[in-house]
């Protein structure tokens, strides 16, 4: 099937020499749920800016559904729709007029019946003649995504969809973004919260210093790269690890008290047996034990650190 987002070599490289974003390859999957992870400065929003039109390119070429996004920015644009970082709404206007303003603004035949359904499922039916000033900033962003899905976009943007708004609202932004993959909408989402694309991403990708590092599907890169890891609660703490257990990726934790095994879940010989087996033979004892395995934050720590 044909991606319905197509970057190759998408560059940028500012005036002052820096560059934001280094020859970018991604294919994005019809009716998926993409996440993409960095640090602050990465190029997430770099990224997204251009694929919306409003950063240009220095190089590269974008599709979005087949249209060329450079040469024909106005038609791609009306494919996507865009929920930013920032608030970015009149504050005097009203919840219901500001969706129905934003269809309007790309061309789309009025559909008050649509735009009603909308602030329903967005749970702001109730605030719909609120102006946007008296709204929390749960409900502000929800504003946002009701303006960007007002002209019934085929890609939805969501440039930290949760950021600033608290657990709970977190969680109910979780499954609405669910309902919208549901319905075929395809959903790139970047955030800080790790968990967010734990939870919801089919594909994640992690950007670092304006390179994609890898694209992977979110399951394969947590067997891929996820680590395992067994605790050992000593029934005597160690002062330091014996030398006849340098053979073992091992690390003393809690003062001595804890030994802490990561291995390879994947491997065909994890070194546990051994391992009780030498610990026995040294006389270090333990009382009890436990497993765990690495999270996609992990991961991502673990990447953007290699790389310094």
């Amino acid at each position: 099937m044909q991606p319905i987002l197509s970057l190759r070599q998408v560059s940028k490289t500012y005036a002052s020499g820096h560059t934001a974003l280094d020859h970018v390859d991604l294919d994005i999957k019809r009716g998926e749920i993409f996440a993409l992870l960095g640090p602050n400065g990465a190029g997430k929003t770099t990224l997204i800016s251009i694929i919306c039109g409003i950063v240009t390119p220095s190089t590269g070429t974008i599709l979005v559904d087949g249209d060329d996004a450079i040469r024909h920015p106005r038609t791609a644009r009306a494919k996507i729709g865009l929920v930013p970082q920032e608030v970015a709404v009149d504050m005097f206007s009203r919840v219901g007029s500001a969706a129905r303003f934003s269809r309007g603004l790309f061309g789309k035949a009025p559909d008050a019946a649509y735009c009603d359904q909308l602030l329903k499922d967005l749970s702001l039916w109730d605030k719909r003649d609120a102006k946007v000033m008296e709204l929390s900033g749960g409900m502000k962003r929800r504003v946002m995504i009701a303006k960007a899905l007002s002209h019934e976009p085929d890609i939805l943007f969501l440039d930290e969809p949760t950021a600033g708004v608290d657990v709970e609202l977190r969680r109910d932004m979780w499954k609405l973004i669910g309902r919208l993959r549901d319905r075929g909408t395809t959903i790139i989402l970047t955030t800080h919260y790790i968990e967010e694309a734990e939870e919801m991403a089919d594909r994640v990708g992690v950007i670092d210093k304006g390179k994609l590092l890898l694209v992977e599907e979110k399951a394969t890169l947590m067997r891929k790269l996820g680590k395992r890891e067994l605790d050992l609660s000593l029934v005597e703490p160690l002062a330091a690890l014996p030398p006849e257990l340098a053979d073992w990726q091992l690390s003393l934790e809690d003062e001595g008290r804890r030994l802490r095994y990561t291995f390879d879940a994947q491997a065909e010989r994890t070194g546990i047996p051994s391992l009780l087996r030498t610990l026995h033979d040294l006389g270090i004892a333990f009382k009890d034990l436990d497993t765990s395995k690495s999270s996609l934050e992990d991961i991502f720590v673990d990447l953007v650190g290699a790389r310094g």
